[in-house]
């Protein structure tokens, strides 16, 4: 076998990629290049359209369309007030994949199907992959809480089984893989593949500063942590003088804080205040938030952009995995998905023979 040799799998055949990895939707990150990289690399590419107006995500398709002629995706969040536009935009340009970090409704999902997309949401619990499943998902990622931005906290070892028990679509796991070893694991859990967000940040083909890459690849495990703090729902990432400073920040001092990154973020994306705030009550839901935690909820994607786009690691947070305190290096997405199917390939060959039949 040769290191580029596919494993077949559900998620192989639903979507027509060569290898069952996906590249996670990361705002400010997964970009055309990265996607495009990811693609053409037999995995499957996924652009975030969070952090893009409407016009950005088109041009962002085009790009990447105009680099691969793999499979791709886009991630949009479902309770986005111009989500209909944006799913016109999927459906228009014929991309592939259409992904949801939160569970998008029964209709929209009809919609997306009906146009031959395929509906993969993101889910952090059993239940939540059941109701998404039965309105007619095609697949779900799966996230355990090692797995970096918002997440929960049941491991992923413990998650993933329980999912795949549940639902009868293929289920692909999220949270703590960065290997071959990983992938074999996920396989034999039954999941059809895994998704990774932190290992394909630290690539070549990543367009992450590279003083915000020396931040991830320095980080040791117990540098990676879980805050309540950035938007009032636990979040995963790297320490910081931001963090620190926001975990020792009171009230006051985050209510200031929070108007001045939304002001940012409203001229950047050109939202209005009723928007923003609306997108933040969205996020709010079901969730005992402050203000100044409904506001950052809304614009914590410049707090992702003062690190991700402006390498300003002192002002702005790094999402991350818990991976991140073991990966050292920063293959091209190429070399990382050949040497990720060749430890595959031969950790599979060095299992023992099952009992003969």
């Amino acid at each position: 076998m040769t290191a580029t040799t596919g494993i077949e799998t559900p998620l192989t055949r639903l979507v027509g990629v060569r290898h069952p990895l996906v590249q996670t939707g990361m705002g400010w990150v997964a970009g055309p290049r990265l996607v495009s990289a990811a693609a053409n690399a037999g995995a499957l590419g996924i652009l975030a359209s969070a952090t893009m107006t409407v016009e950005q995500l088109r041009a962002a398709v085009h790009e990447v369309k105009s680099r691969t002629d793999a499979p791709f995706g886009v991630n949009l969040r479902a309770d986005a007030g111009d989500a209909a536009e944006r799913v016109r935009v999927i459906v228009a340009e014929g991309v592939r994949v259409a992904s949801f970090a939160l569970a998008p409704s029964r209709e929209l999902i009809a919609r997306l199907k009906d146009a031959g997309v395929v509906v993969i949401p993101s889910v952090g619990a059993r239940r939540h992959a059941e109701k998404v499943a039965a309105w007619g998902a095609d697949a779900v990622v799966v996230q355990g809480g090692e797995g970096g931005g918002h997440t929960g906290n049941v491991a992923t070892t413990v998650l993933l089984p329980q999912v795949v028990d549940a639902v009868d679509i293929p289920v692909i796991a999220a949270g703590g893989f960065f290997d071959g070893r990983g992938l074999v694991a996920a396989l034999a859990y039954g999941a059809a593949g895994v998704a990774m967000g932190t290992r394909f940040l630290l690539t070549s083909d990543s367009t992450v500063p590279p003083a915000v890459q020396a931040r991830y690849l320095a980080a040791a495990v117990k540098d990676i942590t879980v805050t309540t703090k950035v938007d009032g729902l636990p979040h995963r990432m790297l320490r910081s003088e931001l963090v620190e400073t926001l975990e020792r920040s009171g009230r006051g001092t985050a209510l200031l804080r929070a108007v001045r990154h939304a002001a940012s973020f409203r001229k950047l994306s050109g939202l209005s205040w009723a928007q923003m705030v609306r997108d933040g009550l969205a996020m709010r839901h079901g969730k005992d938030l402050s203000w100044s935690q409904v506001l950052l909820a809304a614009n914590t994607p410049m707090l992702l952009k003062a690190s991700m786009v402006e390498g300003r690691t002192d002002l702005g947070v790094m999402a991350s995995g818990q991976v991140a305190g073991v990966i050292e290096d920063l293959p091209s997405c190429a070399e990382l998905v050949d040497r990720m199917m060749a430890e595959a390939h031969t950790t599979l060959a060095a299992l023992p023979p099952g009992p003969p039949r």
